[in-house]
């Protein structure tokens, strides 16, 4: 069994999510293509050299996937613990829409499906994958709730499901005359998450919306309004699926609203 079976393997074992397999196939089948040697007489300066180029080509991002996989690899199939450090990543705040925005954006599209979409991605803070791959038996329309099955990590959650959405998406899903068990149905299975992309960036444009908008954008969104709106934060984090209360912190610096709530000191002067 040669190296890459064997991280195949210990993927398999470990019951990754089937993205996180393909990346660290890719990543670590990219390396060891690259070293000209076997993986086992690769020195960790070496490995780090090899990670410092990747710098000079990708994000930070791309590099820190790189970076895991490489110690997943090394760990898993050599016992061998790389100390690489992951590379900082730029610290600019996402982009989020104003709740007027929102309201544009949503006006902007006629296309029942399409506009849908952006209600479930907007109303629900759900990752465009989740959205494409929802199947309509995880919409309960008599509590009122959304079940998001293997999200992120390949955990589960509910949300809420707007209430001024309820009565359009059952009529819609009603009156479809396929056997697809996807809420957004494609011939070939579900709706493509390019497609998904390409909705939205549409739907931003004949707004007028000058904004980089993405689906994300949506659900970054949908966090700051929520916030804005009083709602807990720990309750935003199990909503959006965060497993550490920091990600979801990210919006406190976010809102513009709370800032503008508080009263500086100077006007009680």
């Amino acid at each position: 069994m040669n190296d890459f079976d064997r991280l195949s393997l210990e993927l398999k074992l470990r019951n990754f999510s089937q993205k996180t397999v393909k990346a660290y196939q890719f990543r670590v089948n990219r390396f060891l293509s690259s070293i000209g040697k076997p993986s086992v007489e690769v020195s960790d300066l070496e490995i780090k050299e090899y990670v410092a180029g990747l710098l000079d080509r990708e994000e930070p991002e791309s590099v820190s996937q790189a970076i895991s996989a490489l110690k997943f690899f090394y760990l898993s199939v050599h016992k061998r613990d790389l100390v690489i450090p992951y590379p900082e990543r730029p610290r600019s705040l996402p982009e989020v829409l104003t709740v007027e925005e929102v309201r544009r954006l949503l006006s902007a599209e006629d296309n029942l499906r399409h506009r849908l979409l952006l209600e479930l991605l907007y109303g629900c803070g759900l990752r465009v994958s989740e959205a494409v791959k929802l199947p309509w038996d995880q919409v309960n329309f008599e509590e009122g709730l959304l079940t998001v099955r293997e999200g992120k990590g390949r955990k589960d959650r509910h949300v809420m499901l707007p209430v001024s959405i309820r009565a359009k998406l059952k009529s819609y899903l009603d009156a479809r005359s396929d056997d697809s068990p996807y809420v957004f149905n494609t011939r070939s299975g579900h709706l493509h998450v390019k497609s998904a992309q390409n909705i939205v960036e549409d739907a931003a444009r004949r707004a007028g919306i000058k904004k980089n908008v993405t689906p994300h954008t949506l659900r970054h969104s949908y966090a700051t309004h929520l916030l804005e709106a009083g709602t807990d934060i720990r309750i935003i984090q199990r909503l959006l699926g965060h497993s550490d209360i920091k990600t979801t912190q990210v919006y406190t610096q976010i809102s513009t609203q709370l800032i503008k709530n508080v009263r500086s000191p100077l006007d009680s002067v």
